[in-house]
């Protein structure tokens, strides 16, 4: 029996139980679907700032067993839970050039694969500033910062430590990522709730093939006019210019970026590092010589880069124990 991914998904955005359906296939590939089998919405109505004709979810099935949603008009964030929770827990901000989110090979892999060492995750998807909402750029950082707080106002539902909190970031979630240890407490919304009266802050943050500024050139995925649209402010440019607003309260980081990346040049991930060793920001890098872009955990092993998983587990254990 054959399964379409596409009438998967619908279902699947309406009934938790087709993803166990999908894995009790007799041993074939597990069509991506999400949600996932837990989740949460981000916002308890509209999302703030939302458009007068509010965009449509497109997800697109990639041949390579990707989701890539578009037109997402309720963010959510998918819950993969490990068998034996440890109390750490990451938010997993996938790529997409701003221009989609890549939801399974940077978001519900990433997940499996953290989740094997203890490790709760939560799959962040987000809006699109190009979708028609009040204050552009700034929304994908507001929604990054409603999900910290709810998973930290929740933290015992999850069974976290919610000082063991942080967030990994791909791409263009990857400069996501960097926004938020950079700008957690900025205000790009109203507060709605009592879980906004959590901090946002993550307790580490891991920054993979990331994007570190808007500066023209930076990225040749789309970043910088996705977000910012055709004629950004500089004062825009500069707020996200995420290597240039480093500070000493910013958390420890994790950098992690292939030489022969193509999309997103390893001068971002230098200047990420360059920028945390000036304001004195704790960060372990690894500059790999292959690997490329957009690879999430999905490296040959022959490759020294298909161990980045195991470097950033051993690693937040150093960086949590930190004051």
């Amino acid at each position: 029996m054959t399964t379409d991914r596409r009438a998967l998904l619908g279902l699947g955005l309406g009934a938790a139980a087709v993803p166990s359906l999908a894995r009790a296939a007799q041993g074939r590939p597990v069509a991506p679907i999400w949600p996932p089998l837990e989740s949460f919405k981000l916002w308890p109505g509209l999302p703030p700032g939302a458009p007068a004709r509010m965009p449509r979810p497109s997800p697109e099935f990639t041949q390579r067993g990707d989701i890539w949603m578009r037109g997402t008009s309720s963010p959510d964030v998918g819950v993969i839970r490990p068998a034996r929770p440890d109390g750490r827990a990451v938010l997993i901000a996938p790529g997409g050039g701003y221009g989609f989110v890549s939801l399974e090979n940077e978001g519900v892999s990433v997940a499996r694969v953290l989740a094997q060492h203890g490790i709760t995750c939560f799959v962040l998807n987000y809006r699109l500033p190009g979708d028609g909402w009040r204050d552009r750029a700034d929304t994908p950082l507001a929604d990054a910062q409603r999900a910290m707080r709810l998973i930290r106002f929740q933290a015992a539902r999850y069974r976290i430590d919610p000082a063991k909190l942080g967030v990994v970031g791909f791409s263009a979630g990857g400069h996501l990522a960097a926004s938020l240890v950079t700008q957690y407490a900025a205000k790009v919304y109203t507060s709605i709730d009592a879980a906004d009266a959590e901090s946002a802050r993550p307790r580490f943050g891991g920054l993979m093939y990331a994007v570190s500024n808007m500066d023209p050139g930076r990225s040749r995925g789309g970043s910088r006019p996705n977000l910012l649209g055709p004629n950004p402010s500089p004062a825009m440019e500069a707020r996200y210019a995420t290597d240039r607003n480093m500070r000493a309260d910013t958390p420890p980081l994790f950098i992690m970026h292939a030489e022969d990346d193509g999309t997103v040049p390893v001068i971002n991930g230098l200047d990420l590092i360059a920028a945390a060793h000036a304001a004195r920001v704790p960060v372990e890098a690894h500059i790999f010589q292959q690997g490329g872009h957009g690879f999430g955990v999905g490296l040959p092993d022959a490759l020294p880069g298909s161990l980045w998983p195991q470097l950033f587990v051993r690693w937040m254990n150093g960086a949590m124990a930190r004051p």
